[in-house]
């Protein structure tokens, strides 16, 4: 952390970070390719599933466009398919939060930090998912592929939240994520501290080749991590040369994040509309 005066912000994933993964995603993609042929028990089914592992993270429409990479069409009806299946699964089912991420989630609130969600699903479903958790308040901003151009694995949806929630500086961010995706954006959005959580899909040593400086259990171990960075960022800056050191990542950007212009921020499909209207520049 820097001394800098600014918001402190914790970023956080949903499915399998901060909320049980109980395979609702991959069942919602299972549903979505079945419709396209793909059916259970076909080689194509199994390479398919596969990818959609490996994927997780990415936005769900850029999943399925690297599934069917020849018919952008059939890419589209999937998504619709999946986002139905999304939707009935958590009307019907629920969904339920890791144990001990409340709490967690409160010890840092009350620490003085802001606190974003980040997730590969659209601002409608991410609102649905929140409003089945009861959590409309719970963080102070909640980040979907439609706010960002780029989703995970790109930095925009991290900095998108450092932007919004007035962060000074990126070293004063810390992102959690359960995914290979979700660290690859805190690492290149150039967070203080990047941790991976083992309540999701990917395993830990998946999450630290892809730059995870720490691998815990799950959320509610947090705080007690958030302290320990703290208290080693304050007695290494009294130190010459030991600030900002290669392990705990710190150093890795020294970027002041601007201000953003007071615009809207328009999601993918809006500005694209936009900028074949207004023609080459």
């Amino acid at each position: 952390m820097t001394d800098v005066a600014g918001e402190r912000l914790a970023c956080f994933g949903l499915i399998g970070t901060t909320v049980a993964d109980d395979g609702i995603l991959e069942r919602a993609y299972a549903e979505a390719i079945a419709t396209q042929g793909v059916v259970t028990g076909t080689t194509a089914y199994a390479r398919g599933m596969a990818q959609v592992h490996r994927s997780r993270g990415k936005a769900v429409l850029d999943v399925l466009l690297e599934l069917f990479p020849e018919n952008e069409a059939r890419a589209q009806a999937a998504y619709l398919a999946f986002d139905k299946s999304l939707s009935g699964a958590v009307q019907r089912l629920g969904l339920h939060p890791v144990p001990g991420a409340p709490e967690a989630l409160d010890e840092l609130a009350a620490a003085g930090w802001r606190s974003c969600v980040i997730s590969s699903v659209s601002r409608r479903q991410l609102q649905g998912m929140l409003d089945a958790l009861g959590w409309q308040d719970r963080f102070d901003l909640a980040v979907s592929v439609d706010e960002v151009p780029r989703g995970c694995p790109w930095p925009d949806p991290v900095l998108y939240g450092m932007l919004t929630l007035g962060v000074d500086d990126v070293r004063d961010a810390i992102v959690v994520q359960a995914t290979e995706s979700g660290v690859l954006s805190g690492r290149r959005a150039g967070a203080g501290l990047v941790a991976g959580v083992q309540t999701g899909t990917h395993p830990a040593a998946r999450l630290r080749s892809a730059g995870a400086m720490q691998v815990l259990g799950s959320v509610a171990d947090v705080p007690a991590m958030v302290a320990a960075w703290g208290g080693s960022a304050a007695s290494s800056a009294g130190s010459a040369g030991s600030a900002g050191s290669a392990e705990d990542g710190r150093a890795a950007a020294r970027l002041m994040v601007p201000r953003p212009a007071d615009a809207p921020v328009m999601p993918r499909a809006e500005s694209a509309e936009v900028a074949r209207q207004s023609g080459p520049a």
